[in-house]
């Protein structure tokens, strides 16, 4: 992460000779939106006296209260790549302010912020490091995206069968030029799916750094002629995109995570961790994978969890345990998809592990089997349970969960949850094309 002033903000707008500034943010669901000024409106901006209207945002505010401040974030300051010889472009992403100087409680970043507090009043420092993956489809003689793959390529095949490569090498070297450190990029198991993992950070850090991940594929596949979809499930009989989330507390820099006394060398906060994450997780599932989409993908046979278990090596459970010790012990949490709100995702992810270590909620014994291949009365009898099935049930554990409640607070707690009843009524009242092909000349 930067550590920039205002100040410096200024200094590096006249360097790079700067000649309009987004100043962007979020919507209840992740959404990034933007409102764009000329240099010469930033010392306003650097001053949080820039107005707009919050309740054209998705899950804001009635009109009555509309005028909402943007205040921009001088760490997030970036300057984008110079597309030609026109004035630089700069981007700071900004937190959500009332009129009365007070933090707007429906902003994403501030649920998250609060999050980021509670840990850190426990002295503990959370690390994420996402792995979000995504596909590359042709577009229409128009330019409308259409759900044809631009290759046959496997996992981690590369030229000529990949033909995404050359794409995927340009978002690799754009994401670097806005400070992104790349651990690795490849292709994905599907046909035209692809993955670029970039270094772990604070939580607020790489909650901005996925809304930034996600504007630059999708911008550089358009410079390629193709349309970049983070969409969980977007073909029947491949493998859908999620986006693992590897979590670790650290405290006075040592990793909470890691202990060498026991046999595991995970520590009993790591476990107490894994406890929470657990009994929230089907709690959590509405806010981790928020769409009707998103359940497409959490099926058996596509390498996605379905079922609430842990272990220290197989994939089938919903929480690995990675290999590596010492300061890169760590959990990765492998149900949440690119859809979800980064913001919210990592704040109940880390409430919820929070919880788990303030309640000393023992997990469950490690699940070192393949769970796909359980019969139900085994998966029962080992008390794994599911995660639920569809965005209505998902709906139902979230209302239900007084956790999830205070960790998103009352505004955006009962705002989401409306909007998604309203995604899953408008869902469930539609004739899709299988209805047809299943019906129509049966009945």
């Amino acid at each position: 992460m930067n550590h920039y002033s205002a100040e410096d903000v200024r200094l590096l707008s006249k360097e790079h000779k700067v000649e309009f500034v987004r100043l962007q943010f979020t919507d209840i669901f992740g959404v990034m939106k933007n409102v764009a000024i000329t240099i010469d409106q930033l010392d306003k901006a650097l001053n949080n006296e820039l107005m707009f209207d919050g309740s054209s945002i998705e899950g804001f505010v009635r009109i009555e209260e509309s005028d909402m401040y943007l205040r921009p974030d001088p760490n997030t300051f970036v300057v984008f790549p110079r597309q030609a010889q026109d004035g630089a472009v700069a981007r700071l992403i900004c937190d959500v302010y009332n009129p009365d100087s007070t933090p707007f409680e429906g902003d994403p970043r501030y649920v998250l912020r609060r999050a980021v507090a509670e840990a850190a009043a426990l002295g503990y420092t959370m690390y994420v490091g996402p792995e979000a993956e995504f596909f590359l489809f042709h577009v229409d003689k128009e330019g409308a995206p259409t759900t044809q793959t631009h290759d046959r390529a496997g996992y981690f095949d590369l030229a000529p069968v990949d033909h995404g490569e050359q794409a995927r090498r340009d978002m690799v070297l754009t994401l670097q030029n806005l400070g992104f450190e790349i651990e690795a990029s490849h292709h994905e198991l599907a046909p035209g799916q692809h993955e670029i993992d970039f270094k772990y950070d604070d939580a607020l850090d790489v909650a901005d750094k996925i809304l930034t991940f996600k504007f630059v594929v999708r911008v550089v596949a358009q410079r390629h002629g193709l349309h970049a979809t983070f969409m969980p499930k977007p073909l029947f009989g491949v493998a859908g995109s999620g986006m693992h989330l590897n979590q670790s507390l650290v405290r006075d820099g040592t990793n909470s995570f890691f202990d060498p006394a026991t046999e595991t060398h995970l520590s009993t906060e790591c476990l107490y961790y894994i406890g929470g994450l657990l009994e929230h997780a089907r709690a959590m599932a509405a806010i981790l994978n928020p769409t009707v989409n998103s359940y497409k993908r959490l099926v058996t046979g596509y390498e996605a969890p379905v079922y609430v278990a842990w272990s220290n090596r197989n994939r089938s459970p919903l929480i690995r345990i990675p290999a590596k010790r010492g300061m890169s012990t760590r959990i990765e949490l492998r149900s949440p998809d690119p859809s979800c709100n980064p913001y919210l995702a990592l704040a109940v992810c880390l409430q919820a592990g929070l919880d788990g270590i303030r309640k000393k909620t023992p997990p469950p014994p490690p699940c070192d089997q393949n769970i796909y291949a359980m019969s139900e009365a085994e998966r029962r009898k080992l008390n794994i349970g599911a995660l639920p099935e569809d965005l209505r049930e998902a709906l139902g554990e979230l209302r239900g969960s007084a956790l999830m409640r205070r960790a998103l607070g009352e505004h955006v707690f009962n705002r989401y949850a409306d909007a998604k009843q309203i995604e899953w009524n408008r869902y469930r009242c539609q004739i899709h094309p299988w209805e047809l092909e299943e019906y129509l000349t049966k009945f």
